[in-house]
């Protein structure tokens, strides 16, 4: 499952998102907002939604989106069992995949076009947790210090 939440700066680029999700790689999102267009909304609604649902979920994944990205990130990581990174191009999606099992995706819409965008998405989506003993351990580290 596909979880995408957007505030007002995020709200475009998220309907395209959803539509390349659904007719490139036939995968319906779940879209938990905004669901239209207003200037006075705020990221952390959006973020709380999404990272609950991706937190109940064992492998659910979510994408957030927002003018830089961040906001969205440090709200979700505030859900346990959530796990956001900031995806500024297609490594920096991979690495949080391969290296961190992150399950949710931040996207900064003020430095993607469209199209970077999407690519960034799909490599999030496609890629898989390394496994890693080492890399397992990391994480172990970071669970203990959720509340």
């Amino acid at each position: 499952m596909i979880y995408i939440g957007a505030d007002h700066r995020g709200y475009q680029l998220k309907k395209y998102i959803v539509r390349y999700l659904d007719k490139q790689l036939h995968i319906k999102a779940v879209d938990l907002g905004a669901s239209e267009y207003n200037a006075e909304d705020d990221a952390p609604d959006f973020a709380k939604a999404v990272a609950k649902k991706v937190a109940k979920e064992k492998d659910a994944k979510g994408i957030l989106l927002c003018w830089t990205g961040h906001t969205m990130c440090i709200t979700a990581n505030k859900i346990k069992g959530a796990y956001a990174i900031l995806g500024h191009n297609m490594e920096s999606a991979e690495m949080g995949r391969r290296h961190n099992n992150a399950n949710i995706l931040c996207l900064p819409t003020k430095f993607l076009t469209n199209e970077h965008a999407v690519q960034i998405v799909k490599k999030f989506l496609e890629t898989e947790f390394d496994g890693d003993k080492r890399l397992i351990r990391r994480i172990n580290k970071i669970k203990k210090m959720e509340k």
